[in-house]
């Protein structure tokens, strides 16, 4: 579960002060969950007034419960959305699994005190289950745009009552080439019928539209001009701010591809660590990696390509639960972990371009909280680091060349002069086929 606002915002408003009905304020409140963040407290009167909204915000600034409680308080409880039938009245739709896995807890937990039915759909998972689910009624759908889509040319999923709609990490859709599917999903959507008897709609029979994304490329901006009303553009930090959060402190030096499992052995055992991730740039390379640590002691989980999604599934709730303090992921878990107690990621592997190292140490310093994010620059990744430390602003074009063993790395991580690799006896990684990854069997000469 997702533990996002828990730290006081005294100069912030609440959620009640801002007019959220009362059930939805109960069900954040149990979750520690009162004062609003900068991107929620700009959305939310908006939102809730109806309006078609661009939110812009880095990664980790509370998106979700941006438009995540104003989408619940409308069906809820708007005399301009159609009473509740099983029919339904909201749509989110995001980029991945994992992501949608996240969005669907968040705005679930925040509904239950209301009688508002959610149900999150992804592919990879049973679809027969959903549809089973979609036939009971269902009032807000959250989803990625393949199985939406697959769904709703089935017959299955209605999309001529959805009242709201929300795209959220566009820029992510753009990048694994979704923009398509979105823009046949909008078609489907038909003016909603949410006209009350006693009422008429205000919006004139229009669907609420809100869009969130870390960037604005010209294909999402052209998106909003095609399928939104008068959109508010609306940025919750100054426009000019760096890509990645203040709150987290960045490390990068220079290491041996021989010595990196040394390193992020040690790096793990910094005393201020609660839970990690490490991104490495293969599937083999995680898989490999987390083996080698849960030998060293570690309790590892993986995430990768490679996996179902029910050892996906597995393996987040593990970190999710604390089950396992160590994730090692490649990027398809970029964007769909939001775990508070993330302290530390670590590229074991730079990755390609930009904006995924963004998404990557965004995974801390987290809704107001602070975190620590280590990029080992392997001697064959210098070029492509200064690329991403050029178009990121990070004046680091020449990292420090650091060993396992060099003082400045027990420095950097408060770790002690007598520190061991090993931190206990082998365990298991969560999420990793013990047979898999192990090379090629011997044939037997029979």
């Amino acid at each position: 579960m997702s533990t996002r606002n828990t730290s006081p915002q005294p100069t912030t408003p609440t959620f009640a002060e801002l007019g959220v009905a009362a059930e939805i304020c109960e069900a954040l409140a149990d979750d520690g969950i009162h004062h609003t963040f900068a991107i929620q407290e700009l959305t939310l009167p908006l939102a809730l007034d109806g309006k078609d909204l661009i939110g812009q915000a880095r990664t980790g600034m509370g998106k979700t419960l941006g438009f995540g409680v104003p989408l619940l308080d409308r069906v809820f409880d708007d005399a301009d959305i159609a009473e509740l039938d099983g029919t339904p009245r909201a749509l989110v739709i995001v980029p991945t699994r994992e992501l949608a896995i996240q969005v669907g807890d968040d705005v679930h937990r925040a509904a239950r005190h209301t009688p508002v039915r959610t149900l999150t759909i992804y592919g990879g998972s049973s679809i027969e289950k959903q549809i089973t689910q979609l036939e009971r009624g269902v009032d807000v759908v959250i989803g990625t745009p393949g199985r939406v889509l697959d769904l709703y040319k089935r017959g299955n999923l209605q999309l001529n009552q959805v009242a709201i709609c929300v795209l959220d990490e566009a820029d992510e859709m753009l990048d694994l080439g979704f923009l398509p599917d979105i823009e046949r999903i909008f078609q489907a959507l038909q003016p909603a019928t949410h006209k009350s008897p006693e009422r008429p709609s205000t919006s004139g029979g229009r669907i609420q539209t809100l869009l969130f994304s870390a960037t604005m490329p010209g294909e999402i901006k052209a998106l909003t001009r095609k399928f939104q009303h008068k959109p508010i553009h609306i940025h919750a930090e100054d426009p000019s701010a760096g890509a990645t959060h203040t709150g987290t402190r960045q490390v990068v030096f220079q290491a041996h591809q021989l010595d990196k499992l040394a390193v992020v052995s040690r790096i793990l055992q910094n005393p201020g660590r609660e839970q990690a991730v490490v991104f490495t740039r293969t599937k083999r390379s995680a898989a490999f990696l987390a083996n080698d640590l849960a030998k060293l002691g570690f309790r590892v989980a993986a995430v990768h390509g490679d996996l179902n999604q029910g050892q996906r599934e597995k393996a987040l709730r593990a970190l999710r639960s604390g089950t396992v303090d160590v994730l090692i992921a490649t990027d398809v878990a970029a964007r769909g972990i939001d775990i508070d107690s993330i302290t530390h990621v670590i590229n074991y592997h730079l990755p390609d371009d930009a904006m995924t190292f963004v998404h990557r140490i965004g995974r801390t310093g987290r809704a107001g909280k602070t975190g620590t994010a280590v990029s080992l620059v392997g001697l064959e990744e210098l070029a492509k680091w200064r690329v991403i430390n050029d178009e990121l602003g990070l004046a680091q074009p020449n990292p420090p060349e650091w060993f396992s063993t060099s003082p400045e790395l027990a420095a950097a991580f408060e770790l002690p002069a007598d520190l061991n690799n090993e931190v206990g006896p082998p365990t298991t990684v969560i999420g990793v086929d013990p047979d898999k990854h192990r090379g090629p069997r011997k044939k037997s000469k029979r």
